[in-house]
């Protein structure tokens, strides 16, 4: 998905009502997914993974200073975790979040974020 399709995504949510179907991940930053979230809720509708199978890099975007887990980081498709993301939506209000396998030395974390028009960027 381009950059473009992820903002048009993001504002086709209606986000009218609060949506009792996905409303355990509604969190403007990084979360590890509730074990008990009924994954079926959610339809894949893109990736943000290269297409290569070069091994995507693990550099971050920050140039205000935030962090990877600041609610306000910018999303950067070029850069991790973005370049590890597969994006999903709310079947019941299609509110769009990014996804990805967090992988460490002993465990395996599933993290979830909403996806923030507004905090969508592509690096010059």
């Amino acid at each position: 998905m381009t950059p473009t399709q992820l903002m048009t995504l993001a504002g086709a949510a209606d986000r009218s009502t609060p949506c009792e179907a996905c409303g355990p991940l509604r969190s403007p930053g990084w979360e590890s997914m509730p074990g008990s979230f009924e994954q079926t809720r959610l339809e894949l509708v893109g990736t943000l993974r290269a297409a290569s199978d070069e091994e995507p890099t693990l550099e971050e975007y920050h140039p205000a200073g935030t962090n990877g887990w600041s609610v306000d980081a910018p999303i950067a498709p070029g850069f991790h975790p973005y370049n590890r993301c597969d994006v999903w939506r709310c079947r019941s209000c299609h509110r769009a979040y990014l996804r990805y396998t967090e992988f460490g030395g002993y465990y395996q974390d599933e993290r979830v974020r909403e996806l923030d028009a507004t905090l969508v960027v592509v690096p010059g």
